[in-house]
């Protein structure tokens, strides 16, 4: 390389260094900025994706939760009429799991009620994290509705 005032410059040569067992020390291990994007874009779709299904799963979960304390309180309504030949109401969880001696308090965040008839009793639960269905268990329909 010729540099102003007749000065000839011999480029640099790269310089090579070796550790104790002959390696090449110059060059770099790791990844580029372009693979580090690409799996953050891929996580980021993946995230995209399990997300909403995640709150389905937990909304389909509080729901089933809500169902099975309906059949639990209708089993307990159907053991009090054996032995007492009526229904018994009850406006939330806490006076059915009083009213009903079979009947162990309901599950967290389920909302529920009995009404009775003559000759049947109707009742209702819906827990606050699910989908918001109001499940209702009607005894002379044959059951869940």
């Amino acid at each position: 390389m010729v540099v102003g005032f007749g000065i000839k410059l011999k480029a640099r040569e790269p310089v090579l260094t070796a550790n104790c067992e002959g390696e090449d020390m110059n060059k770099e291990h790791g990844f580029t900025l372009i693979e580090l994007l690409v799996v953050v874009a891929i996580i980021g779709i993946l995230a995209a994706i399990a997300i909403p299904q995640f709150t389905e799963y937990r909304q389909r979960a509080f729901d089933a939760r809500a169902k099975s304390d309906l059949v639990a309180l209708a089993t307990a309504e159907e053991a009090y009429y054996v032995d007492n030949e009526s229904y018994k109401s009850c406006a939330n969880a806490g006076a059915c799991a009083t009213a009903l001696p079979g009947f162990q308090t309901a599950s967290s965040g389920v909302s529920l009620a009995a009404t009775k008839a003559t000759n049947y009793f109707t009742a209702t639960a819906t827990h606050s994290s699910g989908s918001g269905t109001t499940y209702t268990w009607n005894s002379g329909n044959g059951g869940l509705q």
